[in-house]
């Protein structure tokens, strides 16, 4: 059908050119200048993809009604665009390369299988710090990289060739979201053929995606299933979301930094509440904030809990647009659209937005002051004058968020350290990681010159981070390199230990690798607290080191400081940091520039041609990106049968239309409340007595060469064994108290792996299905807790409750989500998964209408389905969206 909002498409001239957007004004109606910017820019793209199957008109009116609907309706979204980072989107090319067999093997078109949205994959999550403090370390990293990775990178090569409209970014050029923020992010599209503009929007599959809010893009991170139907013209659904409205006023202090904001910002919210919902800044503080400040607010997103955090476009949107090398021309196309559109921001102008009773905050960010998060979450703010006596509260905590549990004896414990010929004393606190690193801060220019100073002031009075601290130096971007470089501070860094490592996350995500041989035995074996600090984003424990207890997060010059003076257990605004080479006291205030000196490295180095150099070269890679031999053919991918890495999917082998009866399934699950993605989906190291790892040894595959599922996601022979593997799973059908990746095959009453029991089911021509309790599938989203079960053979899932990207991951893939009636249970209807299940899904099926369920018991009950949508029974028919998308190219 038409769309039936073309009625209100306007005509803009802009550099000489005439395009047509949907203008909002046009509807008329008044409900449109309150609706906050976030939510506008939802209603456009509705309006735009407005076909009556994917996006009806009534999905609109709901928009438009936000005040009334917010909380209380599931809306679609279909983003202009989809990110995606080489862990989770060599899975979704993987499919995309399966899809052009299914085609070519139906005698359809396989050039048909190409994303009809610009897909962006930036390589940025497999170096690791392997080697740092050396003018060769990026070099030798990099060389590692390509070593642990070379069959996915020439996959991902491949595919770059291959499908149209999906751009890889070779690795070595920056962080996925640094490189969008800096130069992939559009603001405002506009499409070639059509000369039609439209706001830029996002979804990403990883959760920092949100940065790019500070940009003025709505954008946040998905599940791989979602971004997969995304790249394909579908849209996800999602609640109607809450927008809470943060105003920010005043100016940040002398020596505060916008870490020091994002970070006081992210405990203030923590304790709000902003879990699925939006979060938009305004007030007069966006005068001062620059567009690399805002991202580091909405990069946290995530760690505040919200789906996103906005700032509306602006004059400073402007003016980064042209310093990060935009051309003229989409500058002004972005000014002219934003303006005419509603959606241009005045920070000293009231908005007229009306954010909903209890959802206003306000922050005076002159209170802000330099402060740090740790020991082990980002939420968990302390000022750093309160650092020492918060650390020593952890020492004589229990073991927790925030305790190390360290016994009283050991509280005064000490010991010494050999290294390179030099001894060292060791106490509790003393840092062992340094890292300047993740996207969160190494996107700003302020923070990073600030770094770089204070390591400058640092050689200059001949202070010096102690040799056995692994420091690192990670940036965003090439972009970053170059100004450093030519400002001279890049020296300065590296003079101190924080040698370019290389250009990825590394530190932030994991990759930190080993710590200098000697150390981490020295503390161990002494009861002493190891610590880290980073200007990350995450600091879980054993995310950053599994050796480090306490890892805080900082911003970049805060890194420098307490790696100069080596330990955390410190008040570093008060005490001492060390001595100059004249044997004095040397202070943070002796070393810490002030906003004017920053401001004039930003100012003399920081430009457009900065920027255009960087990114000139772009998708050419490195000369070991450029020697990967990839397939020739444009077509279909040449699956080697040998690789574990890659490995083509059977999702599309076989018939795999769904429908009719599930009759007589076997619960191969019995599970409880809150089993999360973590429990489901293959994750971290591959346990040497795991399924996948006797797979793999039985291939030859040396236990050292195992890797982790996530470098192995595009293998589904890997994964689907590493699916419920996690050893904390608790399955009610082998006993309680026992945990860990096991089941019972009911037939036969033998206890197994699942993998080993679902393959039992399957060669029985058995169909299987998982009981569970409330928020089933909570957590992270990960496609691969959705695509996981399926191979496993599971049809039906029943729930209390389900976390909603999760529920609607599982009928992407055809699973059926089942919700028990209030008030019942598996323990109140007396289910104990012994028992087989019969389904009935013939007929016309509706959202969230009864199934009956008839038990081998003789009982039956009433289910709830959880297909929230029609578009979700579409799906389901098809066999999953994947095949409802291949169904409708092949005809």
């Amino acid at each position: 059908m038409a769309n039936p909002f073309d009625k209100i498409l306007t005509e803009v001239t802009v550099a000489g050119e005439t395009c047509k957007f949907y203008d909002l004004n046009k509807l008329n109606d008044p409900r449109v200048a309150k609706l906050p910017y976030t939510i506008r820019v939802v209603l456009e793209t509705c309006i735009r993809s407005c076909d009556g199957v994917r996006v009806a008109a009534s999905d609109v009116d709901r928009v438009l009604d936000w005040k009334e609907q917010q909380k209380k309706v599931e809306i679609p979204f279909c983003p202009a665009r989809v990110l995606m980072q080489d862990f989770t989107g060599v899975p979704a090319v993987v499919d995309l390369a399966a899809m052009r067999d299914a085609m070519k093997a139906a005698n359809a078109d396989p050039m048909k299988v190409n994303p009809l949205v610009p897909v962006d994959l930036v390589i940025d999550h497999s170096i690791q710090v392997d080697y740092t403090r050396s003018g060769d370390a990026v070099e030798k990293n990099e060389e590692k990289e390509f070593e642990r990775n070379k069959e996915r990178f020439v996959f991902l090569k491949w595919g770059s060739q291959a499908f149209k409209g999906l751009t890889v970014v070779p690795p070595g050029n920056g962080i996925v979201h640094q490189v969008n923020l800096e130069y992939l992010a559009r603001v405002v599209f506009r499409n070639t053929e059509s000369n039609l503009l439209y706001s830029d929007s996002v979804v990403g599959t990883d959760s920092h995606t949100t940065m790019i809010n500070g940009l003025g893009v709505l954008g946040w991170g998905v599940g791989g299933i979602e971004a997969e139907a995304g790249m394909l013209g579908q849209p996800s659904t999602m609640v109607l979301p809450t927008v809470v409205g943060y105003k920010l006023t005043g100016a940040l202090a002398d020596g505060v930094t916008a870490t020091d904001l994002v970070l006081t910002i992210v405990a203030n919210l923590r304790k709000h509440g902003v879990v699925g919902k939006f979060v938009e800044f305004y007030g007069p503080s966006l005068k001062h904030l620059s567009i690399a400040d805002r991202a580091t607010i909405a990069n946290m997103a995530p760690e505040y809990g919200a789906t996103c955090g906005f700032f509306p476009v602006d004059e400073k949107t402007l003016d980064y647009l042209k310093t990060t090398g935009r051309s003229e021309e989409h500058v002004a196309r972005v000014a002219e659209y934003a303006k005419a559109q509603g959606m241009m921001n005045d920070p000293d102008t009231d908005t007229g937005i009306e954010y909903p009773d209890g959802e206003r905050l306000e922050l005076d960010i002159s209170t802000v002051v330099p402060c740090v998060s740790g020991p082990k979450r980002p939420h968990d703010h302390i000022k750093c004058t309160e650092l020492k006596n918060d650390f020593n509260t952890c020492m004589t905590s229990p073991a927790g968020f925030k305790g190390f549990g360290v016994p009283e004896e050991k509280r005064a414990a000490s010991a010494k350290l050999n290294f390179e010929g030099k001894e060292y004393d060791l106490n509790h606190g003393d840092i062992v990681i340094a890292a300047i690193t993740s996207c969160t801060n190494t996107s700003n220019p302020n923070v990073l010159i600030a770094a770089g100073l204070v390591a400058q002031k640092a050689n200059k009075l001949g202070l010096k981070v102690k040799p056995y601290i692994k420091t690192s130096l990670s940036p965003g971007s090439q972009a970053v390199k170059q100004y450093l470089q030519s400002s001279g501070l890049l020296d300065e860094l590296y003079q101190q230990g924080f040698a370019t490592a290389g250009f990825g996350c590394m530190t932030c995500i994991g990759n930190s690798g080993e710590l200098y041989e000697g150390v981490g035995p020295a503390f161990k074996d002494n009861g002493l607290v190891m610590t880290s600090v980073l200007s990350g984003n995450r600091n879980f424990e054993a995310r950053v080191h599994p050796d480090t207890a306490g890892n805080y997060l900082a911003s970049p010059p805060l890194v420098v400081a307490y790696a100069l003076a080596g330990s955390m257990n410190i008040d570093i605004q008060k005490d001492v940091i060390g001595k100059d080479s004249n044997g004095n006291d040397v202070y943070l205030k002796d070393v810490w520039p002030s906003h004017e000196e920053i401001a004039a490295v930003v100012k003399k180095h920081v430009t457009a041609e900065t920027f255009k150099a960087a990114y000139a070269s772009l998708k050419e890679g490195s000369k070991r990106w450029a020697e990967l031999e990839a397939p020739t053919d444009p077509v279909q991918y040449p699956w080697d049968s040998n690789s574990t890495y890659i490995h083509e999917p059977p999702y599309f082998k076989g018939g795999h239309a769904a429908g009719g009866t599930v009759k007589d399934a076997r619960v191969l699950l019995n599970l409880g409340d809150s089993v999360t993605t973590d429990h489901i989906s293959p994750a971290g190291t591959i346990a040497k007595t795991s399924a996948a790892a006797k797979f793999l040894a039985g291939l030859g595959v040396k236990q050292a060469d195992f890797n982790s599922y996530g470098s192995r996601r595009g293998n589904d022979l890997v994964m689907v064994r590493g699916t419920f593997a996690n050893t904390r799973l608790s399955n009610k059908l082998v006993g309680t108290g026992n945990t860990g990746p096991v089941t019972v095959h009911i037939p036969s009453g033998e206890q197994m792996s699942v993998f080993d029991a679902s393959a039992k089911y399957m060669a029985d021509n058995t169909p299987m299905c998982v009981l569970s309790g409330k928020e089933y599938g909570s957590g992270s989203s990960r496609d691969w807790a959705a695509k996981g079960p399926n191979l496993l053979g599971i049809k039906v899932v029943i729930a209390e409750s389900y976390e909603r990207i999760h529920r609607s991951n599982l009928v992407g893939m055809g699973i059926v989500p089942l919700s028990y009636k209030p008030g019942e249970t598996a323990e109140t209807l007396g289910l104990k998964g012994d028992e087989t299940f019969t389904f009935d899904f013939s007929g016309d099926l509706n959202p969230g209408q009864d199934v009956e369920v008839k038990v081998s018991t003789g009982k039956t009950f009433t289910a709830v389905l959880r297909f929230d949508t029609p578009v979700e029974i579409l799906y389901y028919r098809a066999g999953g969206i994947l095949h409802y998308v291949l169904d409708n190219m092949k005809h």
